[in-house]
């Protein structure tokens, strides 16, 4: 969908006249044309872009910039108000409850003490709950203005410099930080009604636990699923899960700052054989990842030393995260070694707040990492920043979700000749200034998307919550399973050193922005049925019995008035248009996008798998020839013919044996040249740039070894079956039998070399953890047939001896 439509189709009815005029400034980017338009030459060349078009523009666009900018403090303060009138009655309430005289048997009196008639009722608790959803509404509505208005604004510029050759761009950026309606945070109004929210959805009586959910733990075991979420959905995002779960706050009794939420991770690796990235990235068993951890700015003095080791499900135990906390004066002195394990833990032991056996079991921890770290040759070499909300309730760590936004990663070590971190465990010349604008684009990573993780605790065979469900399968979350900060972060930054990619990466040139449903889930506003989102009609139902003669201007009508009901009539025919494509394109119990896809005719064979490879892979085979002698190319030529030939007779033997055939699905009509999106074809492979490969997840347990076992012996014991035919024939048989005896002969030393060849290329495959064919496609039905040809063999030639000996 083009932008225009998009604003068009987007529009609130409260917010209407104070959108940019992004259709009114691309007219205004058209000069007049130098002749009259003729029927001969419709489009006659436009005039030349001048300084008093370019000064024209300017004006209009810099009142569309006032426009917007006022509006949104406007509203902005509005919405600080009603929270601040919100706090206030929630708190009256609040305090009348505690207000409450203990509950008696009976009353002397007959009636109601004078204290019982100020009691808050439930009636009392649903309008509060009605006008705090109204609240977040607002919210949620202004974010979406702000964002939408921001994109406008960005369009309108770069379609300005494209048209025009005069650039605008780093000029009205300036005038655009003098107006930042975009950089409008929005966590302060979140973490306010995420407390006021659960205040009134508990009625009174929040869940009280620790607050810090978990932080006096060392050893805990969490489900995670990760998903990415575009910055367009973050805010709307926020507001759903607070309505389910507060927002947790570390620290309750200050306010909230911008830095409570930062969170930054030193990741620690060798740079010559990042054997702790390849490991996180291949999912290995025991593959750790240490990283040291701070909450806030660069002045905090606790430092958390962290441990990953990666479990494989089927050795029965789980993932574990362990860590313990250091003085950040301590860090460099521990890590060289000059700082022994006693003394870190020295003032712990003292003070006798926790048990020795818990101090042991930390000192243990801090041993083998110390130990890792030297005997390694461990170094800083990737961190990671992000801000982080977290909702949870305190205490109760069954349902957790964070999420991460502007999430940055740098590099630490001091490679390239470059000093970053020196001697010190980071670089000192960052803090939490994002963007870290400060930076050479090649020291920086700022990922697009913010990342969603979900935590659960749950029971074997429990459910997790309907809302829970009804969030990762709706269009605001794109499903990245085993999502890494860490790898991802390595694997760009160092380019030049990291050739196995992870899986993730070719989908980061995909918009993972979908098309929003109308369901009961998402913000809604008091009294209505379906989400309130900013795809939903912006005109009321009325609108739809309104003509166009409705519309004709009156006496009191102004120009601005004229134009403001254009724009509505625009919105309408927008919007019933992208409707009416809708249902026409997808009437009911038809197949939804992936379904289309998943129907679409693959472009290439259709027995290949979904193999990663690299784009020069062929080039890079090509270069390595010219550097062999003379009998290792010719070796390599006629290695290439033998597999060309036996591509062909493999091509050949394809025809013969039986291969599954998709069965057409309704609606899918579409050929090779075209997908069911009405777009290009889909590629079905993945290139990954030139010397390197997208590793791809392949989980290897004890009995993927020994099923290839059992598949081997299977062939052994059915070529010694067929050798022992073979030598009855032989040695029991007549002159007939030789000929067939021979074939069997032939037919079972084949199979044993095949079996063998097949046996170790499958162990080999998979102990490196390739995603290629394991199956035999066609192996089996060669054995048939030459089973079928000799037994034939033997009975004619048998048949013939008979004919002579009846002679």
């Amino acid at each position: 969908m083009h932008f225009g439509q998009q604003l068009r189709t987007s529009l609130l009815k409260d917010y209407y006249y104070y959108y940019i005029s992004y259709e009114h400034l691309k007219d205004a980017l058209k000069t007049p044309y130098e002749t009259a338009p003729t029927p001969e030459n419709t489009h006659p060349n436009r005039r030349a872009w001048n300084e008093d078009d370019e000064k024209g523009f300017v004006a209009e666009l810099e009142a569309e910039l006032d426009k917007v900018w006022t509006f949104q403090r406007v509203k902005s303060g509005e919405i600080v108000r009603r929270i601040k009138a919100s706090e206030k009655e929630v708190n009256e309430v609040i305090a009348r409850l505690e207000r409450r005289p203990p509950r008696r048997s009976s009353n002397p009196t007959g009636t109601p003490a004078a204290e019982e008639l100020d009691i808050p009722t439930e009636d009392d608790f649903m309008l509060l709950e009605e006008d705090l959803s109204d609240v977040i509404a607002d919210v949620h509505d202004l974010a979406k203005f702000t964002q939408l208005n921001y994109t406008g604004f960005q369009k309108i510029i770069k379609k300005h410099d494209k048209q025009t050759q005069w650039h605008l761009k780093p000029v009205f950026a300036a005038r655009l930080k003098a107006k930042p309606f975009f950089q409008d945070n929005y966590d302060a109004f979140i973490v306010k009604l995420s407390k006021l929210y659960d205040l009134v959805r508990t009625r009174g009586h929040p869940n009280a636990g620790d607050s810090a959910a978990g932080g006096g733990q060392q050893n805990f075991v969490r489900q995670t699923t990760k998903y990415w979420v575009h910055a367009d959905n973050i805010t709307e995002l926020k507001l759903i899960i607070l309505k389910h779960l507060p927002v947790l706050v570390f620290n309750a009794s200050k306010e909230f700052e911008a830095k409570d939420s930062a969170i930054s991770s030193i990741y620690y690796d060798n740079p010559e054989t990042w054997e702790l990235y390849m490991g996180r990235l291949q999912k290995t068993e025991g593959a750790e990842a240490i990283r040291l951890r701070w909450y806030g700015g660069m002045d905090t003095e606790t430092v958390f030393v962290e441990r990953k080791t990666h479990r494989e499900d089927w050795t029965g135990e789980k993932s574990v995260k362990a860590r313990f906390s250091l003085k950040e004066k301590n860090v460099n002195a521990f890590l060289n070694g000059s700082m022994t394990v006693e003394s870190v833990f020295e003032k712990m032991r003292k003070d006798g707040k926790k048990d020795e056996k818990e101090i042991a079991n930390l000192e243990q921890l801090a041993r083998e990492i110390q130990y890792r770290v030297l005997t390694r040759k461990l170094v800083p070499v990737t961190r990671s920043f992000y801000n982080r909300t977290a909702f949870q309730l305190p205490g109760d760590a069954r349902v957790r979700i964070s999420l991460d936004t502007e999430l940055t990663m740098t590099r630490e070590d001091n490679m390239d000749g470059r000093t970053r971190a020196g001697k010190n465990w980071r670089r000192m010349d960052i803090g939490i200034d994002y963007p870290f604008s400060q930076l050479p684009p090649e020291d920086v990573e700022r990922f697009p998307y913010a990342v969603l993780e979900v935590k659960l605790q749950t029971q074997a065979g429990q459910e997790p919550p309907e809302w829970v469900r009804e969030l990762i399968s709706s269009h605001l979350v794109e499903a990245v399973p085993k999502f890494s900060k860490f790898i991802h972060g390595t694997a760009t930054l160092f380019p030049t050193r990291i050739h196995l990619l992870p899986f993730w990466m070719p989908q980061m040139d995909i918009d993972i922005r979908k098309e929003a449903i109308k369901t009961h889930f998402g913000i809604q506003r008091p009294g209505q049925t379906v989400s309130y989102t900013t795809s939903d009609d912006a005109l009321d139902d009325d609108s739809d019995d309104l003509t166009d003669e409705d519309y004709e201007p009156t006496g009191d009508r102004t120009p601005e008035s004229d134009q403001g009901i254009q724009r509505l009539r625009e919105a309408r025919d927008a919007m019933e248009q992208y409707e009416q494509e809708r249902t026409t394109a997808d009437p009911a119990n038809s197949l939804d996008i992936e379904e289309r896809v998943a129907a679409q005719p693959l472009v290439e064979q259709p027995n290949d798998y979904p193999i990663y490879d690299s784009e020069e892979e062929d080039s890079d085979a090509e270069e390595e020839s010219r550097h062999q002698s003379l009998w290792q190319r010719a070796r390599s030529k006629v290695n290439h013919h033998v597999v060309l030939i036996g591509n062909f007779f493999g091509q050949a033997l394809g025809y013969v044996k039986p291969t599954p055939k998709p069965t057409p699905l309704p609606g899918s009509t579409s050929s090779a040249a075209g997908n069911a999106l009405g777009g290009p074809p889909i590629p079905k492979r993945f290139k990954a740039p030139k010397g390197k490969r997208i590793h791809v997840p392949v989980r290897v347990e004890p009995k993927v070894h020994f099923a290839a076992e059992r598949t081997f012996l299977s062939w052994l014991e059915f070529s010694i079956f067929i050798g022992a035919m073979a030598g009855t024939l032989l040695n029991f048989g007549g002159n007939a039998s030789f000929g067939a005896a021979l074939g069997f002969t032939i037919l079972a030393v084949v199979a044993l070399c095949y079996s063998m060849g097949l046996y170790l290329w499958r162990v080999e495959m998979i102990k490196r953890r390739r995603a290629v064919k394991y199956h035999d496609s066609w192996g089996p039905t060669v054995l048939c047939l030459g089973l079928l040809a000799a037994t034939i063999t033997n009975f004619v030639l048998v048949m013939r001896e008979g004919e002579e000996l009846y002679r």
